[in-house]
């Protein structure tokens, strides 16, 4: 009996990291794209990463990445995801920026 509820908590803590690492080491990586390749593609894939971490999030993955509940999470993430790979598109476009930038003129 206590092997099997050895085995049992060996396997719910593994479960319950989920995507976090993965999720982590693509941050890391766009981030480090960032400071040392082209801030537009780091930002683009760092955006990305966290607009993964929402789809993750949202089809119960949750693991580490489940702060509050499933609904606040999702939204989060996919906005910020979403504003970073906005802002990394109009970081050196300056004809897509003066378009947005007109909507709201």
């Amino acid at each position: 009996m206590e092997a099997s509820r050895g085995t049992l908590s060996h396997g719910t803590k593994r479960e319950s990291w989920g995507p976090y690492p993965l999720i982590l080491a693509g941050a890391v990586i766009g981030v480090l794209v960032i400071f040392f390749a082209n801030p537009r593609w780091g930002g683009f894939a760092l955006g990305a990463v966290i607009m993964i971490a929402a789809a993750l999030r949202f089809a119960g993955y949750g693991g580490q990445l489940s702060i509050r509940s499933k609904k606040v999470d999702v939204i989060t993430l996919a906005g910020f995801g979403f504003v970073l790979v906005l802002t990394s598109l109009l970081l050196y476009n300056n004809e897509l920026k003066a378009l947005i930038l007109s909507l709201f003129a």
